[in-house]
């Protein structure tokens, strides 16, 4: 048995029945040439199904020992609980696709089983297929999400006959440990060794929270502090419901943008984002006087570890109190690299413990509700490293990968993007309940970033217009 890190049980302690605390993926195939997508459906759920033992961490069920959860070995895998073939009705759109999505990624998983689930999906009547994926958020974040996507796809349409990501030889180095139970003195043993690891970082770790709770922007007008995010529309109380938009920008077009304003391609995506939430509050009337704070994962994964959670935060100023786009992302830039600075001084064990003492402030506010007016970000916004050429599964060309992540009681949207084959991919999830007309976003995103594109000067001509999904 292997035991979670404080990160990732922290993801099972927030799980309830309005807030299920998976991350997943919506990937869409185009059918090899001469087959419909029905047929190779039906081909690929045939070969699929026959692929019935999995590798770990496919194979990782959870147990609680001593107060703790661990990962252990299911003697009882079965992958019909896991794995389900879905036909769209007529006409089959898309928006009845993305319709299906939401309602699969708002349901929650049987922790008495490996916490995975995948559908495919036929029926779309532009003949493409959809595989949507999810996974516990506990099992693996999203930068492990998308190298096991990767060692799943091919890069030629001519191989063939490829195992599914639950049976990928190549996650099998991952495996935890799991050859007979372990006694009580082990586990205790394990637990004073993890405690002892993590006693050597509290220093560090005590120093930059406090200074992150009290520093204030009169000392430091690029900080930004855990307390200083506004309430907003944004962090009301959620629903079980979703509602999932998803649309592809050209990464030539962002990294121009970038270029041509002396700025990161994470700033503009930033920028963008704090445009379209402006123009969507301004909309609702219910725009906050000081900015938008959002928490943004960055992956401190060293290795190719398939795993676990290996993530820090940090928390950007999207400058929505701002109507210029310039002074905009000048300003989410400067709070950016502020944040990063903070982390270069401090080792990646202390970073860990930092992020998890910081979402522990968060997760205690949004489980008891005791501090309500203290709102340590308004928003994730969650930027996941993907391949960049084309991939293939089983001759069938990849023609985008969507996230679909979590939201939180009090957070009642999520953007997350992920490059691929020199697109950008953006997912967004809301509470359906919670925000009206949320799908606005996709259109407010695209107009914040032509007005970058405005003030940096670069012709309409070269801008390669947005893909929708939805």
């Amino acid at each position: 048995m292997k035991a979670l890190t404080p990160n990732d049980q922290l993801f099972l302690w927030l799980e309830r029945r309005n807030q299920p605390m998976h991350v997943g993926g919506l990937i869409l195939l185009d059918a090899p040439g001469g087959s419909s997508g029905e047929q190779f459906v039906r081909k690929m759920v045939a070969q699929m199904r026959t692929y019935t033992e999995a590798v770990a961490p496919f194979n990782q069920r959870l147990v609680s020992r001593l107060g703790m959860w661990f990962w252990d070995e299911d003697p009882e895998f079965d992958l019909e609980a896991h794995f389900f073939h879905l036909s769209l009705p007529k006409p089959g759109r898309i928006r009845e696709l993305l319709e299906l999505v939401s309602k699969l990624h708002a349901s929650q998983m049987d922790r008495a089983k490996p916490l995975w689930e995948a559908y495919l999906i036929d029926g779309i009547e532009d003949g493409r297929v959809g595989l949507y994926v999810k996974v516990h958020h506990a099992l693996v974040d999203g930068v492990a999400c998308m190298k096991m996507l990767q060692r799943s796809m091919a890069d030629s349409p001519d191989i063939h006959d490829m195992p599914p990501f639950w049976a990928n030889a190549e996650l099998r180095g991952h495996s935890q440990r799991s050859a007979q139970a372990e006694g009580l003195v082990t586990l205790l043993g394990r637990a004073l060794d993890t405690t002892k690891t993590q006693l050597s970082s509290l220093p560090k770790v005590i120093k930059e929270v406090a200074r992150s709770i009290w520093q204030t922007s009169v000392a430091d007008p690029d900080f930004v502090s855990v307390i200083q995010a506004p309430r907003s529309v944004l962090n009301q109380r959620i629903t079980a419901s979703r509602r999932f938009a998803a649309q592809s920008w050209s990464m030539e077009r962002i990294k121009t943008c970038a270029l041509e304003l002396e700025m990161t391609l994470n700033d503009v995506v930033l920028a963008m984002c704090g445009a379209a939430l402006r123009k969507y509050l301004l909309e609702l009337d219910a725009l906050p006087v000081r900015p938008l704070v959002a928490m943004v994962p960055v992956s401190l994964r060293r290795d190719d570890s398939a795993t676990g959670n290996h993530v820090a935060l940090l928390l950007a100023n999207l400058a929505t109190d701002t109507e210029d786009p310039v002074e905009r992302i000048e300003k989410v830039a400067r709070s950016v690299n502020d944040s990063k600075q903070r982390f270069a001084n401090m080792s990646q064990t202390e970073i860990m413990n930092y992020v998890a003492t910081m979402m522990g402030i968060s997760g205690v506010n949004m489980l008891t509700g005791i501090a309500p007016k203290l709102q340590a970000f308004n928003i994730v916004i969650s930027n996941v490293p993907g391949p960049k050429h084309k991939l293939y599964f089983n001759g069938a060309g990849v023609d985008g990968v969507y996230p679909v992540s979590l939201l939180l009681d009090g957070q009642a949207l999520n953007i997350t993007l992920n490059s691929y084959d020199g697109k950008l991919e953006f997912g967004l999830v809301a509470c359906r309940r919670t925000l009206p007309s949320m799908q606005k976003l996709l259109q407010f995103l695209e107009e914040g970033l032509q007005e970058l594109e405005a003030a940096a000067r670069i012709p309409e001509k070269t801008g390669v217009k947005a893909k929708r999904a939805a």
